[in-house]
């Protein structure tokens, strides 16, 4: 499994001391030093069902700073697949990829539930 997030986030901090409290395996990954590709975001969307928007870090000052908030509606998948790719910031963290499934940000509920976690 790939574990993607931002050192500096609060919620990327909890969700990796879940893991490994729970001595999950995963490959690590710092989204700011190895911003997710094009293709890499595409294949994730796919995998994941999520809409694409679940993938944008609304909570971020380069979010506000670029008026994402108007401009997104507005905006195919496809391309904001390439502006995320731009930059690692605009991705929400954290990310967790499997062989079969993707998703972001930290909810222990849906990540017990995908990575079979009984407690």
């Amino acid at each position: 499994m790939l574990y993607i997030e931002y050192p500096r986030c609060g919620t990327c901090k909890k969700a990796k001391n879940w893991l490994d409290a729970r001595n999950i395996p995963y490959d690590y990954r710092d989204i700011k030093e190895q911003n997710p590709t094009a293709e890499e975001l595409t294949l994730w969307h796919k995998m994941s069902s999520l809409p694409i928007k679940r993938f944008v870090n609304t909570s971020g000052t380069l979010y506000k700073e670029m008026n994402l908030k108007e401009k997104l509606p507005g905006m195919t998948d496809e391309e904001i697949i390439t502006l995320l790719s731009t930059n690692g910031m605009l991705v929400k963290r954290p990310i967790i990829v499997g062989d079969d499934f993707v998703t972001t940000g930290f909810k222990e509920e849906e990540w017990k539930g995908m990575l079979g976690v009984k407690e």
